[in-house]
């Protein structure tokens, strides 16, 4: 008796299988059943599942492509390439749990650093001081567009869940009154107000010129442990 051909694939195809299931449902398993074969031959094209989410989670960010605007000064700057990071992952759910568990992991990673450490440059930075700034305000952007993806997700149960605190809140004792004078901001424009109040900070304690050593010492020296 003669066995069936194994069905054939390549990389490219394990990639495009990958991109259409998302970051958020991929598995080896997902793949190997939408390409018609066994995980067993999947794992022998891919490194496990480091290496499938790798593929495709650099694929993914090599269509990131970030505007920059010649009239923005460092601040500005700084405040688009953060917001335009956040909606890029918000746009792919699942992308983000993969930059935030390691970045920058591949070449999609590294090529986004190397574009701001060059961005920076124009107003003056170091290297290494473009690349810890830049990592500072990715990885708030990353960790907020984790949490924007989970709302997502969750968002029936999560609204439960978000009135019954908001209730515990407004009636207890010591936190009601100041709850009560919150305003509702929506989430974007939250992720935007928290990332201009950290550049300040950033860029009043690394201007450009200073030695990143510099940074840290003035920092420590100012009771900020590092």
């Amino acid at each position: 008796m003669i066995g069936r051909r194994p069905r054939m694939f390549d990389l490219d195809d394990i990639i495009r299988v990958g991109r259409e299931l998302g970051m958020r449902r991929l598995s080896m398993n997902a793949v190997a059943a939408e390409l018609g074969v066994s995980s067993t031959a999947l794992y022998r094209a891919v490194d496990g599942r480091w290496g499938l989410e790798r593929m495709v989670g650099e694929s993914l960010l090599s269509d990131l492509e970030l505007h920059d605007d010649p009239d923005h000064d460092v601040e500005q700057h700084l405040l688009s390439f953060g917001l335009q990071l956040w909606d890029f992952i918000v746009r792919h759910p699942g992308l983000g749990v993969y930059m935030q568990t390691l970045f920058p992991r591949g070449d999609g990673g590294r090529l986004l650093m190397t574009h701001q450490t060059y961005a920076l440059g124009r107003f003056g930075y170091a290297p290494d001081v473009a690349m810890a700034l830049s990592c500072v305000i990715a990885g708030i952007s990353i960790n907020y567009a984790v949490a924007e993806d989970s709302r997502r997700e969750d968002a029936d149960e999560l609204e439960v869940q978000r009135q019954e605190a908001t209730a515990q809140l407004d009636t207890d004792e010591h936190l009601g009154e100041a709850h009560r004078e919150i305003p509702e901001i929506e989430h974007a424009r939250f992720v935007k107000l928290v990332l201009a109040a950290t550049i300040r900070g950033a860029l009043a304690a690394a201007p450009p010129g200073r030695p990143l050593d510099q940074v840290v010492a003035d920092l420590e020296a100012a009771g900020v442990g590092i």
